[in-house]
């Protein structure tokens, strides 16, 4: 059974940086879509950022030139590194993949929380 277990969010001031780990546990298809999304309290969950097959990487607007998704086959991990933090990125953030960025196959982590303080 695959598990995907996120790491490294935390309380950061506005404008500073963060890098979230994915670790995948089980074995995921090659050539599955790998996402970050994010949840705040209310609202649906949301795409981030994502690396599709061929290694097309994928932003929101919201995130783009902040943020850089990146991933190690050999450790099984998708990282995110996010800089420029605004508070509005405060949120959950999980990962998850599958056919694509919506039709996901696998069940969702505890994700790790991210406060950015304004």
């Amino acid at each position: 059974q695959v598990q995907f277990a996120e790491s490294g969010g935390g309380l950061v001031q506005a404008g500073g940086s963060l890098r979230l780990s994915c670790t995948v546990s089980g074995r995921i298809l090659d050539t599955d879509a790998i996402g970050w999304y994010r949840q705040t309290p209310g609202k649906q969950r949301e795409l981030v950022a994502g690396i599709r097959s061929g290694g097309i990487l994928d932003y929101a607007d919201s995130v783009k030139g902040r943020f850089t998704i990146s991933r190690d086959n050999a450790k099984n991990t998708v990282h995110l590194q996010m800089n420029s933090l605004k508070p509005e990125d405060t949120a959950v953030y999980y990962c998850n993949g599958g056919t694509n960025y919506l039709k996901l196959r696998y069940y969702w982590g505890q994700g790790t929380q991210v406060t950015v303080s304004s």
